[in-house]
């Protein structure tokens, strides 16, 4: 695909080098017009230099950078025509909401009717008409981080870019500005880059995730599938809990500690040892008495948490591993308490083998 032949970002095999440590290694993907693309990953997996790249305000060792089809590697931040929203907000302490949002059009010298109306609308998107003249000062954290959003739409870019932007809010304020974010970037058509540390965030709004590793993207896809069907250990481990189990496969048969049998929905034969790999939402406890499900464990409940809408046990095994089962916080439901003994089963579609 030619970067003149595409709508949207692409970045070409893009590194990124200081010194002697690389950064970001050759990476390359396509985010077409209007998609929310996430970078996921812990700190320093390169998610943020390569926003910061392809925002301008650092420059690639190698590679290209291509926006709406045109090579925008070497552009200055301001050449490319894009809106971003940063996790401390930035927002000037001597303006006003208004002289705030306003500003990109006020810097393009924009006619002062055409920034009235263009103010009054981005703040209608996100709830805040009326708070025209009010300051930083005189704003909650969530309002602040309204108006940087409406700052960043205000000019009606095509490509928006967003490092952390709700990571200083509480957790309920975080989860209704997911969802607003989400419908104001469907309404306007605009392609998100949006990178994040936190998997419930990255799994909310995302089409596409791609997540880093050591300046890599070790995988990339829509939520759903990178969370249920994980590359990795590492995408497993990192896009929310999961089980590992050890496997040796002997006579054909994938086997545990304590003997236990598996088995899984890909069995990958050329593996000859690995992890089985199940999501704790995935495993059951099973009624003393039942026909056990096609892979079953018994142990001992070692931890009892209550969750809320979730009921977590960490179960000790005969072969000395951990298991986590997540039980739904259903009507009538009796917790299993630590020491007392329980069977566990899961379904072999809901389980990979991976590589240890």
């Amino acid at each position: 695909m030619s970067g003149e032949a595409f709508s949207g970002v692409r970045l070409d095999r893009i590194s990124k080098v200081y010194g002697s440590e690389t950064v970001v290694r050759d990476i390359s993907l396509t985010i077409p017009q209007g998609e929310f693309f996430t970078l996921l990953g812990p700190s320093g997996s390169g998610k943020t230099t390569t926003l910061s790249m392809l925002a301008g305000f650092t420059l690639p060792s190698a590679g290209r950078i291509f926006i709406d089809g045109k090579d925008a590697t070497q552009a200055p931040p301001r050449a490319r025509g894009l809106g971003m929203v940063f996790q401390n907000y930035a927002i000037f302490p001597h303006l006003d909401v208004f002289g705030n949002v306003a500003f990109p059009l006020t810097v393009r010298k924009a006619p002062k009717p055409e920034i009235e109306r263009r103010v009054a609308e981005a703040l209608a998107m996100v709830k805040l008409t009326g708070f025209e003249r009010r300051f930083a000062r005189q704003l909650s954290g969530g309002q602040q981080q309204r108006v940087a959003l409406a700052r960043a739409i205000v000019g009606q870019p095509r490509v928006v870019l967003m490092d952390e932007p709700l990571g200083a809010l509480d957790k309920n304020l975080r989860y209704h500005m997911q969802v607003e974010i989400k419908e104001i970037s469907r309404r306007l058509g605009m392609t998100v880059v949006y990178v994040t540390h936190d998997q419930e965030e990255a799994l909310t709004m995302s089409d596409r995730i791609a997540i880093m590793d050591r300046g890599r993207i070790a995988q990339m896809g829509p939520p759903r599938h990178v969370y249920e069907r994980p590359d990795n250990a590492f995408v497993a481990k990192f896009l929310g809990e999961a089980n590992l189990l050890r496997a040796q496969r002997r006579n054909g048969v994938l086997r545990g500690g304590a003997d236990a049998s598996y088995e899984v929905a890909a069995n990958r034969p050329g593996l000859t040892e690995g992890l089985v790999f199940i999501r704790p939402e995935k495993v059951s406890l099973l009624p003393t008495g039942t026909t056990p499900a096609a892979n079953h464990v018994s142990g001992t409940v070692r931890h009892t948490s209550f969750l809320g809408n979730v009921v977590r046990y960490e179960v000790a095994l005969a072969g000395g591993e951990n298991l986590l089962c997540d039980t739904t916080n259903a009507s009538g439901t009796v917790l299993q308490q630590p020491g007392e003994p329980v069977l566990l089963g899961w379904q072999a579609a809901d389980a990979l083998l991976l590589e240890g």
